[in-house]
């Protein structure tokens, strides 16, 4: 049998941490900044986990990555 490919596209902007849980980065912190507030900016720094509802999917992208 064939080995499951990983999404390229999932692989670069997924990180499966040590728990099981997915790093993700925040959206909507590229570009038109001038018209976010700065608090607005402020939350959207860091990464936050990929939302229970969302991983069946990320287990189809990222496969063998115990998910």
């Amino acid at each position: 049998m064939p080995k499951m490919k990983t999404k390229s596209g999932a692989k670069k902007r997924f990180r499966v941490r040590p728990g099981g849980t997915v790093k993700r980065g925040q959206a909507f912190k590229r570009h038109i900044l001038t018209k976010k507030t700065t608090k607005n900016k402020l939350h959207l720094r860091g990464a936050v986990t990929v939302h229970d509802t969302n991983m069946v999917s990320m287990s189809q992208m990222l496969p063998g990555q115990g998910i």
